[in-house]
């Protein structure tokens, strides 16, 4: 989310993203591949729960489609999802629960799901990709986790999902530092499965999904639910998650956190 509920960074060092115009998600299908888009460049794709209600909608309905064999996540302009909007009031929380059903959506699809992260990932857009079964990044791509700088957590299963791929030490690490995480590094950590240099992406990109395409896919959506069900039980995370966002989205901590990011101010936190 905004930062969670919340997801995250408009800019890849902020903590959650400005409300802005009405957002929306594209559907484009060619062939075999589907691609699910989220179009709110003017906020670097910042999700709100109509938007995410949209892509769970999609994902649905793309992976009941015998016709389609891959399904892309992607943003339209220069991020991939920068979190869910803030505004004076805090986060809004229906992210928290919208975002988290995308998550689970794009878990339980036996179509490929890969997730083509060109620009920022922050807040809900990190475990948004990492939910999907393939994390293609440009090198330059950053991946935030800077809930803690408006006194929130991590959500949408990121606590589970990151900590599977990169373990507990660095995961806390992102997570109590916020620190943006290049595209590069990711694929070195774990993170995510590959990155290559942004110039590269578009050429990378049709070579890795015209492979999926083309490949056995029912071998594929059995591989993938049994990777997943070998991982970490993100329902518990999302439980977890959900009652400790809550708790803290009524701090006057998370108040202040979300005051200091709209006024550009360091916030001073008094774990009220």
């Amino acid at each position: 989310m905004s930062e969670p509920t919340p997801s995250q960074p408009a800019e890849p060092s902020d903590p959650g993203t400005p409300a802005g115009p009405v957002a929306r998600v594209r559907v484009e299908v060619e062939g075999s591949v589907a691609r699910v888009v989220l179009d709110a460049p003017h906020r670097l794709n910042a999700v709100d729960p109509e938007m995410c209600a949209e892509v769970v909608a999609a994902v649905r309905r793309l992976d009941d489609d015998p016709a389609v064999r891959v399904i892309v996540l992607t943003g339209e302009g220069r991020g991939f999802c920068s979190g869910a909007p803030l505004s004076e009031t805090g986060a809004d929380m229906g992210v928290l629960e919208a975002g988290a059903e995308v998550v689970r959506t794009l878990l339980a699809a036996r179509t490929p799901t890969v997730a083509l992260v060109h620009g920022v990932a922050a807040g809900i857009g990190v475990p948004m990709a990492l939910a999907c079964d393939y994390v293609l990044a440009a090198d330059e791509a950053p991946f935030v986790l800077a809930f803690s700088r408006i006194g929130l957590m991590p959500d949408g299963g990121a606590t589970a999902l990151v900590t599977a791929s990169v373990g507990r030490a660095r995961a806390l690490r992102l997570a109590m530092t916020g620190e943006r995480l290049d595209g590069r590094t990711a694929a070195t950590w774990g993170l995510v499965a590959e990155s290559v240099p942004a110039a590269d992406l578009p050429a990378r990109a049709a070579e890795l999904v015209g492979g999926f395409a083309g490949a056995a896919t029912l071998a594929l959506a059995e591989t993938t639910a049994a990777v997943n069900a070998a991982g970490p039980d993100v329902e518990v995370a999302l439980a977890l998650e959900d009652a400790g966002q809550r708790r803290l989205a009524a701090t006057e901590d998370h108040l202040e956190g979300v005051a200091a990011f709209l006024a550009k101010r360091p916030p001073e936190f008094r774990a009220h």
